[in-house]
């Protein structure tokens, strides 16, 4: 977190760039830190159409947020996991993905694989090794 930092600065002013669907701990946070903020909406998070993918078939779907999900069964509200597998990244996209009742077939970041590139490297690696 960068509050800790911008509490050393306490006679500054801060612009706190967002968009319209901010974590309820940040907000907790900066309003808890007594900083003088101002949070400026820069962009809105909207789900796209996508209903012309309805008869397309994926190996892997990545997500990176919440929203991302949302957009998933908005677009397909019957949308079944079966093989498809989901790569997620965080622990808030992970916890969208069992909320809604589908299964993370590859989460990151962990210990071996810090980012989405490298998860997914190293889940087709072993899964080649399982076909051999």
């Amino acid at each position: 977190s960068l509050i800790p930092i911008m509490q050393k600065h306490k006679e500054s002013k801060f612009m706190f760039p967002c968009s319209d669907v901010l974590k309820k701990q940040m907000n907790k946070s900066l309003e808890e830190s007594g900083l003088d903020y101002t949070k400026a909406q820069m962009y809105k998070v909207a789900c796209s159409d996508l209903s012309d993918l309805s008869d397309v078939k994926y190996d892997v779907l990545v997500f990176f947020s919440p929203t991302g999900i949302k957009s998933l069964l908005e677009n397909f509200p019957e949308f079944k996991q079966d093989e498809t597998r989901l790569a997620v990244f965080g622990p808030t996209t992970i916890k969208s993905v069992e909320d809604n009742g589908l299964r993370v077939d590859i989460a990151a970041p962990n210990k071996k694989a810090p980012s989405m590139s490298m998860a997914l490297d190293q889940y087709i690696k072993e899964a080649n090794k399982r076909k051999r």
